[in-house]
């Protein structure tokens, strides 16, 4: 008899939790190498009840295996901060044999359960970085942490909380560079000690940066891992969209066992560009994985990957904060993957004979999503490409030169007029991820020369809630790291995001996006934008769940 302290189960007032839940081919895949052209045409299902199974997690389930045993007896107890152990084992082994089966260290990988990557991303601050305070720690002890130079910015908000210094990289439509000026070994070759020390930990979004795209290819990744073992850098490597890669721009569909490296076994994850854990021999590399985005932002659940000394340390400190991520929340996932073990009455999984949906299930649904996430983002792209020049009249004086050429007199020269396309924004196809980075080329509005570049981008941020248009986009400085980028050039951009809106609506809204930016190029009133930014924003805000969201929270 156990007499602990643990509370009895049997009070517990949850007898069962049941769902009815996707089978993993609800979604139609994509190929994994590149079509041309794009097939746009969504091929999933349409019916207005796709097909379903039952799940249900029981009060207890009959084994005693615990590496098997998925029931509230066990999911709603106290529980180790490894997390709960059915759903522990199913990700160290998809991560070690399917993920990332070819980490070069000796003993693989440990993991450890988190309450998502923002959580994952704070213990990784307490564990590697020291607290900074302003006034009372001198500037020479200050920490700093290398960043993307347009980035997330729950992730540096957490490191401004530290008082480190955020030090941000410059980036290409490849992500983050390593040369050049601005490029990481600019910045730690030419560190400025008077800023403190050289930065020893790096954050970053290596698929589906957020919020530009971009997704890192091997070689960069090579020169950026050289980089930080030479200067002992740590690198959190945040991937909540790694399954969301899109093909094009060269990408490879053997990447596991390109140089006799080993298979997943599965076409589709070996199509899909490493972590940087598949070329960590000095085991510098913590990587976040989250359920945010396979299943739902909600569950808050996802786990840490990294060699077993550093998530020794997480771990540790997982036992004096979070203690475990939610019992609820890892046995519905766990019975939904798992399934139950073999008997009556221990429940029903994810697939349709009431087993899990296993290894090759969940890489099926993963597989689907992408396939989903890619059609919206195609039919953004071919919306946005197409609207992103307007036909302007050029002046008389954009002849002159031409005319007197041909020695037409001024008289004949007033006759002369020039219609031009003029390109008012631009973007890159993404690679991987949710999101659409547009910059604008503000030089090109007829108030540029009146009204100051960032007045005019708040105006068109504001002009695209109006009425006419009703899309809200994610202004550009919400992602610059240091308010120099900001002033820079953050304001230029807007994030999109595909993922937010339903399918069929994606096109519409895209529309509407262009017409406002082409509506905004035809302002040459001054007064008109000065009403504009004379607006209630927190009005607008306010206003925004009934709006096209081409913004995005994730």
């Amino acid at each position: 008899m156990s007499m602990i302290g643990l509370p009895n189960p049997n009070y517990f007032p949850y007898d069962t939790l049941e769902a009815k839940v996707a089978l993993p081919n609800r979604w139609t895949p994509r190929p994994n190498d590149p079509v041309d052209p794009p097939i746009t045409r969504s091929t999933s299902r349409k019916d207005k009840s796709p097909a379903e199974a039952r799940l249900l997690v029981p009060k207890s389930a009959n084994t005693p295996d615990v590496l098997r045993k998925i029931d509230l007896t066990t999911a709603l107890q106290y529980g180790t901060a490894q997390g709960y152990p059915p759903l522990y084992q199913f990700l160290t082994e998809f991560t070690r044999d399917y993920l990332h089966p070819n980490v070069p260290y000796k003993g693989g990988p440990e993991i450890i359960l988190t309450v998502g990557n923002t959580d994952g991303f704070a213990k990784c601050m307490q564990a590697f970085a020291e607290e900074w305070h302003e006034g009372e720690d001198p500037p020479s002890e200050r920490q700093g942490c290398l960043v993307e130079e347009y980035a997330y910015m729950n992730a540096i908000q957490q490191v401004q909380s530290k008082g480190l210094n955020v030090v941000p990289v410059r980036m290409d439509e490849g992500g983050m560079t390593t040369e050049g000026p601005g490029g990481l070994r600019d910045v730690l070759e030419n560190w400025d000690f008077s800023k403190g020390k050289m930065p020893h930990l790096m954050y970053t979004v290596t698929i589906g940066q957020n919020p530009t795209g971009a997704v890192l290819s091997v070689q960069r990744r090579k020169e950026i891992y050289a980089l930080c073992c030479k200067y002992d850098i740590i690198i959190c490597e945040d991937d909540p969209y790694w399954y969301l890669q899109y093909p094009g721009g060269g990408c490879s569909n053997n990447y596991n066992t390109a140089g006799g490296g080993k298979s997943s076994g599965f076409p589709y994850l070996d199509s899909l560009v490493p972590s940087y854990l598949s070329m960590d021999y000095e085991g510098r590399v913590v990587r976040m994985d989250t359920f945010s985005k396979t299943v739902a932002p909600g569950c808050r659940l996802g786990w840490i990957t990294a060699q077993p000394a550093l998530v020794e340390r997480i771990l540790r400190i997982t036992e004096t904060s979070t203690q475990q991520p939610s019992g609820f929340v890892q046995a519905m996932i766990a019975e939904l993957i798992m399934g139950p073990p073999d008997g009556p009455k221990n429940g029903s999984g994810g697939a349709k004979d009431g087993k899990g949906w296993r290894f090759d299930g969940w890489v099926r649904w993963l597989e689907g999503l992408r396939g989903e996430y890619q059609r919206r983002m195609e039919t953004m792209c071919g919306v946005l490409s197409a609207g992103k020049t307007i036909m302007k009249s050029g002046r008389r004086s954009s002849l002159s030169q031409l005319t007197a050429d041909l020695n037409v007199n001024d008289g004949d020269r007033d006759e002369w007029s020039v219609i031009e396309q003029t390109k008012i924004y631009d973007f890159v196809r993404p690679l991987g991820g949710m999101f659409l980075w547009v910059r604008f080329d503000f030089g090109t509005h007829p108030l540029s020369k009146q009204v100051p570049g960032p007045r005019l981008a708040r105006a068109l941020w504001i002009y695209f809630t109006t009425d006419a248009y009703k899309v809200l986009v994610g202004p550009g400085t919400m992602f610059a790291p240091t308010q120099e980028i900001k002033e820079r050039d953050a304001w230029e951009c807007f994030r999109l995001c595909f993922a937010a809106a339903e399918t069929h609506e994606i096109e519409e809204f895209s529309k509407r996006f262009v017409r406002g930016a082409k509506g905004f190029w035809k302002i040459k009133d001054k007064q008109v934008i000065d009403d504009l930014l004379a607006e209630d924003e927190v009005e607008m805000l306010d206003a925004s769940n009934a709006m096209g969201n081409l913004a995005g929270f994730c």
